[in-house]
């Protein structure tokens, strides 16, 4: 690909990775309640599921989702489940405060690779997102070089962003959660970020396929 095209692709990424999604929310309120070290647990299994996503749309099966509805359903509806189950959960949580006092967690953290398979369910719960590599990536590959090569650099390319993203908003939550320690307003946070993540679910159930 010329430097032109890959600039191009650059700025594209760069708005889909700093636009909020489920991924980025799912990293803020882990930012807040257990630190940025365990937040990073759950960027990284977000961005395992992205990888997957990548590789399971290079491997031609991101076209069988484009056309097979039964598939894309299924899927579809399985990431519309797992997203308001964790709405419905936060939204309902009784935790009143938060307290991450340096060097005293939280009666409520969770272990690392807990909070990792929670990324990587968020970060692979939207179907949409095997349509999107299928179709987005080949518009930036020149079908007359070696297309490996440019599929790697584009791929490590999104992982890097994105990771990078979601670590910064991780960061940004724990930095704020001093003042999220005043009585109310960790379940005031815990309501809005549920009705959230059943927003997003919602807005997950009106995808087409098409």
């Amino acid at each position: 690909m010329t430097l032109q095209t890959f600039f191009l692709y650059l700025a594209a990424v760069f708005v889909l990775t700093v636009t909020p999604g489920p991924s980025v929310l799912m990293c803020i309120t882990n930012g807040i309640h257990h630190g940025v070290r365990r937040a990073f647990a759950g960027a990284l299994g977000s961005v395992t599921a992205v990888c997957l996503i990548m590789v399971v749309s290079a491997a031609g099966l991101g076209a069988i989702l484009a056309v097979s509805e039964k598939v894309f359903l299924i899927l579809k509806w399985c990431g519309v489940a797992y997203l308001a189950y964790i709405g419905v959960r936060t939204f309902f949580s009784t935790q009143s405060t938060i307290g991450l006092d340096e060097g005293h967690a939280p009666a409520t953290t969770k272990s690392r690779a807990s909070l990792y398979w929670q990324g990587f369910l968020v970060g692979g719960s939207n179907p949409k997102a095997l349509l999107f590599f299928t179709a987005f990536f080949p518009q930036f590959i020149n079908p007359q070089a070696a297309q490996l090569p440019q599929f790697l650099v584009l791929g490590a390319t999104f992982v890097c962003f994105e990771l990078f993203w979601l670590t910064f908003y991780a960061h940004f939550a724990a930095r704020v959660a001093p003042w999220l320690r005043t009585p109310g307003r960790a379940k005031m946070f815990n309501r809005l970020s549920g009705a959230t993540f059943i927003g997003a679910g919602a807005l997950l159930a009106t995808v087409k396929r098409n």
